[in-house]
C-alpha cells in the first residue's frame, strides 16, 4: 500500500490528529505526586489491548457478493463452489508458511487461553521477529445463501456458519507480538490484535531506554516522560500500511482479486498506569479506593468521567462490578459499550484502564458530509476507523484521570474542610461583596451537582446551559453566579470563549461536598431516623 493511499483515507475520514498537552499530562502528574510524596516511581498512560477488524468492501455485504460475482460470470447458486477452491488454498498457505517457520499447526477442539500457550513457546524461542505458533478453530464465521425476494428473483442474504479459523501469531520488529485470525470462508473478515506495552517496550528498546516489563506493565522505566511522549505518537499510517502487508503474507490468493481491507476498531483499551516504589505504600492506598468506588461511584458519576450526559433516552446496560480475581480485587463500572476498571498489578502498579467497543459511543468535533453534499464542522459520532485511535486516546485518558481525581479527593488523608471554608467565606471584587457558598444551601447545592454533569466536563458550561437545568435562575441570576464562582476560584474561563469549566479546586470542593454529603451527613441522619 502507497504512502499516497493512507493519506488519501486519512483526509476521507476527516479526523482530528491532537492529543492533550505535554502541560496538562505534567500537571496531573505533579497533582499525584504531592497526593503521595516520595511514593511514585512513574506515571505512564499508553494502549494496551487493540482488536482490530478488516473488511472487504466490495463483498462484506449481500449487494456487493451479487454484483462481485455477476461481473465474474458466476452463477448466483454457485457461491459455495466459488468459495470452497478459496478456503483450500487459505489451508494450503497456512501450512507452507507454518512448514517454512518450522513449527506445526495446532488444532484446539476446546476453549483454551490461546495467550499462556504462546507465552510457552516464547519462553524457548526468544523474541526475535517472525512467525511464533499457528492455531486453528472451528468458529463462528460469515456467510450467504442463496434466498428468493419477494419479487421472485434470487439473491443473496446474510448468514453465519462455522469454518476453519487460523491464528497467525507472529513476532513483528516494529509492533511486537501479534496475532491475525482469518477464516477460510469468504467474505473473509479478518482480525488483528496488537498490544500497545509491547510496542511501545520496542521502540524503548531501540532508544536504549532502560524498563522493565512484567506481563503487560512497566514496573520500570529509566524515563518516564520520554516514554510517554513515545507512546503518545503511534503513526497509524505505519500501521495501516502494515497490516496490509501482513494479510498479503498470509492471505496472498485474496490479491488477485484486487481486493483491499478497510480497517476499523472492534475494542481498545487505554491504561493509565501509576507505579508505586514499594507494595507496602500501594496496598495501604489500594484498599480505601476500593472501598470509596464500591460505595460512592453510581452510574451519573461513570457518565461524567466518560464526558457523557446520562438522560432518560439511554437504554443500555449501566452499572458496578467487583470482583475477586486470583490476581487480587477489581472495580468495574459500565455504561454501555464503555467501561473503566481499577485494579492493582502485582501490587506496585495502580491501573485505571477504560475499554471501549462501540466507538460511536464519544463524539468530537469534526468535518462531516450532509446529505445535499456540503461538508460542515459539527460535534458527531467518532467514525470506527482506525484513525480514529489518536482522537479515541485524548477521550480515554480524560476519563482515566477523572476518574483517579474523583477518588483521590475522597480517599486523601491530607485534605480537609479547608477548601470548603475559603469558599464559604465572601469575597470582595471592584469594592462590592460576593457571598460565599453554602453546601446545606438548597440552591447552592443544585448548582454545583449540575456543574458536575458529564457534558460539562469536556466542552466546559455557559450560562445557557445552566438555564437547561436551573430553570428557577434567570440569565441575570446565573451570570452572578458565575462571576462569584471565578472569583472563589471555582471555575475558570475557557480562552476565547464565553464557556467555564471547573478548576481544581472547585473539582475538589464539590467532590468532599458529596463525600460529606453522602459518607457522613446521609448516613449519620439515618441513624437518628431508625433507632
Amino acid at each position: 500500500m502507497g504512502q499516497e493511499q493512507v493519506t488519501s483515507e486519512r483526509q476521507q475520514y476527516g479526523e482530528e490528529f491532537h492529543h492533550h498537552s505535554r502541560a496538562d499530562k505534567n500537571r496531573w502528574r505533579e497533582e499525584l505526586e504531592q497526593r503521595f510524596p516520595g511514593a511514585i516511581a512513574g506515571v505512564l498512560s499508553c494502549y494496551d489491548r487493540v482488536l482490530l477488524q478488516g473488511t472487504l468492501p466490495g463483498v462484506c455485504f449481500a449487494g456487493g457478493m451479487e454484483k462481485f460475482l455477476r461481473t465474474q460470470g458466476i452463477l448466483l447458486k454457485d457461491y459455495t463452489q466459488w468459495a470452497l477452491p478459496l478456503a483450500g488454498q487459505l489451508k494450503a498457505c497456512a501450512a507452507s508458511l507454518a512448514a517454512e517457520a518450522g513449527i506445526s499447526i495446532e488444532f484446539l477442539c476446546k476453549k483454551v487461553r490461546k495467550e499462556n500457550l504462546v507465552q510457552e513457546v516464547l519462553a524457548q524461542r526468544g523474541n526475535h521477529p517472525g512467525l511464533v505458533c499457528v492455531f486453528s478453530a472451528l468458529e463462528r464465521c460469515d456467510t450467504y445463501r442463496l434466498h428468493k425476494n419477494r419479487d421472485g428473483r434470487w439473491g443473496l442474504r446474510p448468514d453465519s456458519g462455522k469454518c476453519l479459523h487460523y491464528y497467525f501469531y507472529f513476532m513483528d520488529p516494529r509492533w511486537g507480538l501479534c496475532f491475525l485470525r482469518v477464516p477460510t470462508w469468504a467474505p473473509f473478515r479478518v482480525q488483528f490484535y496488537l498490544n500497545g506495552h509491547n510496542w511501545l517496550a520496542g521502540l524503548l528498546e531501540r532508544e536504549k531506554i532502560g524498563y522493565r516489563l512484567l506481563d503487560n506493565a512497566f514496573l520500570h522505566i529509566a524515563d518516564w516522560q520520554r516514554a510517554q511522549e513515545i507512546a503518545d505518537r503511534m503513526r497509524i499510517e505505519e500501521l495501516h500500511r502494515d497490516m496490509d502487508r501482513w494479510v498479503a503474507y498470509f492471505c496472498p490468493m485474496l490479491a488477485a482479486f484486487g481486493w483491499r481491507y478497510h480497517w476499523s476498531v472492534n475494542q481498545a483499551e487505554y491504561a493509565t498506569d501509576v507505579t508505586f516504589h514499594s507494595q507496602k505504600t500501594l496496598e495501604s492506598i489500594y484498599d480505601p479506593l476500593i472501598r470509596l468506588a464500591i460505595h460512592t461511584i453510581r452510574v451519573e458519576h461513570v457518565a461524567t468521567f466518560l464526558g457523557k450526559k446520562l438522560n432518560t433516552n439511554f437504554q443500555n446496560e449501566a452499572g458496578n462490578r467487583f470482583d475477586v480475581r486470583l490476581q487480587g480485587t477489581r472495580i468495574k463500572h459500565r455504561m454501555g459499550p464503555v467501561s473503566i476498571q481499577m485494579y492493582d498489578k502485582f501490587r506496585l502498579v495502580l491501573r485505571m484502564e477504560t475499554t471501549v467497543n462501540d466507538l460511536t459511543f464519544f463524539q468530537h468535533y469534526r468535518e462531516v458530509e450532509q446529505r445535499d453534499g456540503q461538508r460542515v464542522r459539527k460535534w458527531a459520532e467518532m467514525k470506527k476507523n482506525i484513525y480514529s485511535l489518536p482522537i479515541l486516546q485524548e477521550r480515554l485518558l480524560a476519563a482515566n484521570w477523572r476518574y483517579l481525581q474523583f477518588l483521590c479527593a475522597l480517599a486523601d488523608p491530607t485534605v480537609d474542610l479547608r477548601p470548603l471554608h475559603r469558599i464559604t467565606q465572601p469575597v470582595q471584587s471592584s469594592q462590592r461583596s460576593y457571598r460565599g457558598f453554602n453546601f446545606f444551601l438548597a440552591d447552592d447545592r443544585s448548582l454545583f451537582e449540575t456543574l458536575l454533569r458529564g457534558e460539562f466536563a469536556i466542552r466546559g458550561f455557559a450560562n445557557k446551559d445552566l438555564r437547561r437545568y436551573l430553570p428557577g435562575k434567570s440569565s441575570g441570576q446565573l451570570s452572578r453566579l458565575i462571576k462569584c464562582l471565578r472569583l472563589h476560584g471555582m471555575v475558570q474561563k475557557i480562552p476565547r470563549s464565553y464557556r467555564y469549566r471547573l478548576s481544581s479546586l472547585g473539582l475538589g470542593a464539590t467532590t468532599l461536598a458529596c463525600k460529606l454529603k453522602d459518607l457522613v451527613i446521609l448516613p449519620e441522619l439515618a441513624k437518628f431516623a431508625h433507632p
